[in-house]
């Protein structure tokens, strides 16, 4: 096997400065090899590849890959497709020696057309520094011997390290990583050519992405028509360093609801209220929507609290509306909390038992073997005993449908290894009986949450007030236990203080527009008819005059095939019934006349099928059903999923953190990773990591 050439990496991807000359790996005579070149070979490809000084090989004058000279048109068309995917669209008479403004502009042409990009008014001075730069790299990784075969080891390292960087951040690990000594040995393993970039260049890669991926997001945020919501959740790192992440949400005028990361701050010490408010006037600022923000969603800290105070005093200054409210979802965790606390030693039991069950092959298959004996209920095997509410609904799930099959794998547990105290008494098995029966309807909330496409705040409301009736008629009946009573009792104080603090009339906006929930399934206690006159009050004064009507007296109508629910004809039913659409007050009452939607309809998908009836009132409720009833997604609160996010949180360095939370976030919405106006495609690599083109019909990959 040959030794590969090294050379140093470049900072754009599909850069390959070494000049690779392949070996032709044919033992054809010189006189077999002018029989060849009696039948010149003729196609369009070959326009883009230059003869070599020695007549032998053929060389790419996109990246200077080198091919014998008997190669087939066939194999170069695939090298050019593998390799420099849109070559075809160059322009004519286009220069083939500034590479890397070649490749950024085929990137640049594969952006997905949903996430805009800046506007680059200074772009070519900035691509003519990029291609200095990229020169002065080549040149001083320059290698003294340029004539290597091709093999195996003769990979594309740049694409490696990108490769590697992509992981990195979807792992949200730190640079440091790639200076691991196991990790560098595996890639040297590979292909001894490969030379990771050290730390220090990942960490200035990864700030530059950063940066150019934060100005795509707040020219998204720019062409936005509609008000915006924000969430706001904390954490605290293992350098015990406060962070707060800060998302934005809306509904595009396709009635999608859409969210983004806006950014991850850390609070400096001490993270008072005031210093989060500075902290949050400052992004919002940066991205220019503190005068659009609507509404607020803590996490019920007393610090965001004070915090989103000083924030509607501000606005209030400035005659803006704006309201903040509780998280739904945190409120929910601590009134659980409440009722499990005198339980917990119970619980610890049973997680021992579970903790043993699932490091144990045979003791699994042991209690298996006993839940169909005692047809207890088919369980899935192993258990999830990390720490969540689901999961502790779980353990009581088990001891009520599986007492027998836990009693004899106990007893099997102990003739092998000794006593254990996992024996539940009889007193402690009717406390878990009682428990689990009370926080049945608990659980089926929360996985009603952690499932729901669309967790409005008015679906939200309805799911809490469900569980404040059943919590407040706990504590007054005189049918339960004392023990139960009084943890009702605990449960209910917080039940209280979430009604007290969430209830306005911004949320009941909000929840009566959305149309499954309106005024007969929203909570009493917020139904009112002075919350009712308000909102007509503030749909009349701030969205009667948004909305031109169209000239013929019908609404705004999709032609469609795929119009919605309501027709032109149906439009013309509803003129004869002389239902008054004159006033921006009139929608509002007709919507409200109208029944309520089945609950199991897409609130998004009904207003997109009739915001022709209703064009002024839908532009209100754009903007208050972006209001979120949760700071953060429930499953991170209520399920497993949470877990590998709350390790990532806790283990990046304050030098990455920013950087990496919000690039990975970015991706995940769907915005392309961008390092200094080129878009690296990462499909695009992968697939060049196929196997090479068959070069004279011999494999490059040797024994």
């Amino acid at each position: 096997m040959g030794n590969s050439t090294l050379t140093d990496m470049t900072l754009l991807p599909g850069v390959e400065p070494v000049v690779a000359g392949l070996a032709a790996g044919s033992s054809s005579s010189p006189g077999q090899e002018g029989k060849a070149r009696k039948k010149p070979m003729k196609s369009l490809y070959l326009k883009f590849f230059d003869t070599a000084p020695d007549g032998k090989s053929r060389i790419c004058r996109l990246c200077r890959k080198s091919y014998c000279m008997t190669t087939a048109t066939g194999n170069l068309g695939k090298h050019l497709n593998n390799r420099h995917p849109g070559y075809h669209q160059l322009p004519e008479g286009v220069s083939f020696t500034t590479q890397s403004t070649i490749e950024a502009t085929m990137l640049n042409r594969n952006k997905k057309p949903h996430v805009p990009v800046r506007a680059r008014a200074q772009a070519q001075p900035q691509d003519q520094v990029q291609v200095q730069a990229q020169s002065q790299v080549q040149d001083q990784a320059q290698p003294k011997v340029r004539s290597q075969p091709k093999t195996k080891e003769m990979i594309d390292v740049d694409h490696v390290n990108w490769l590697l960087l992509r992981w990195l951040i979807s792992a949200s690990l730190p640079p440091s990583t790639l200076d691991d000594n196991m990790l560098i040995d595996s890639c040297k393993y590979l292909s001894s050519s490969v030379r990771l970039w050290p730390k220090e260049k990942v960490q200035e890669i990864i700030l530059e992405v950063f940066r150019s991926m934060k100005e795509d997001v707040k020219e998204t945020l720019q062409c936005i028509s509609s008000r915006l919501s924000v969430t706001l959740d904390f954490w605290t790192s293992y350098e015990k360093i406060v962070y707060m992440s800060i998302k934005c949400h809306w509904i595009d005028e396709n009635w999608v609801s859409q969210k983004v990361l806006l950014d991850v701050c850390r609070i400096p010490y001490p993270s008072t209220g005031s210093k989060v408010f500075q902290v949050l006037m400052d992004v919002l600022v940066m991205y220019n929507i503190d005068s659009r923000v609507l509404a607020c969603t803590h996490n019920n800290s007393q610090r965001s609290i004070h915090a989103c105070r000083e924030f509607a005093q501000e606005l209030e200054s400035r005659k803006l509306p704006f309201c903040y409210i509780p998280c739904a979802a945190r409120t929910l965790k601590a009134i659980i909390e409440a009722g499990l606390e005198n339980v917990e030693p119970t619980l610890s039991k049973i997680r021992e038992f579970i903790l043993h069950i699932n490091s144990n092959q045979e003791m699994m298959e042991d209690f298996k073997h006993w839940t169909e004996v005692y047809e207890e209920v088919s369980w899935k095997l192993p258990f999830d005993h990390s720490a969540n509410w689901n999961n502790d609904y779980n353990m009581l799930d088990v001891v009520k449908k599986a007492p027998n099959a836990i009693e004899n794998t106990i007893k099997k547990i102990e003739e092998l290894l000794g006593p254990r105290d996992w024996v539940l008494t009889t007193a402690e098995k009717s406390v878990i009986d009682l428990l689990h029966s009370y926080l049945e309807p608990f659980f089926k909330t929360t996985t009603n949450l952690c499932n729901c496409k669309l967790p409005t705040l008015g679906l939200v409301f309805f799911f809490m007030d469900h569980v404040f009736e059943l919590i407040n008629l706990c504590h007054n009946s005189n049918n339960h236990q004392q023990w139960l009573k009084n943890i009702a009792g605990d449960m209910s104080k917080r039940a209280e203080k979430f009604t007290t603090e969430a209830y306005n009339i911004y949320t009941f906006t909000a929840a009566i527009l959305d149309p499954r929930i309106k005024g007969e399934l929203i909570p009493e206690t917020l139904n009112s008819t002075s919350n009712l006159e308000d909102a007509r009050n503030h749909f009349v004064r701030d969205y009667s005059s948004t909305f031109q009507a169209v000239g013929n007296g019908h609404g705004a109508q999709d032609t469609t095939e795929d119009a919605g629910a309501f027709s032109f004809a149906e439009e013309i039913i509803r003129k004869r019934r002389r239902v008054s659409m004159t006033t921006a007050a009139d929608e509002l009452s007709q919507y409200l006349a109208e029944p309520p939607a089945p609950i199991s309809t897409d609130a998004l998908e009904w207003w997109r099928g009739h915001s022709s009836r209703y064009p002024r009132l839908s532009l209100m409720a754009r903007d208050f059903l972006a209001i979120q009833g949760t700071s953060l997604d429930p499953e991170e609160l209520f399920t497993s999923k949470g877990d590998n996010i709350h390790k990532q949180q806790y283990c990046l360095p304050l030098s990455s953190m920013q950087a990496i939370m919000c690039i990975k976030s970015w991706m995940q919405s769907g915005y392309q990773f961008n390092f200094q106006s080129t878009i690296i495609d990462f499909d695009r690599l992968v697939e060049s990591a196929a196997p090479p083109d068959d070069i004279g019909g011999s494999s490059l990959l040797h024994s």
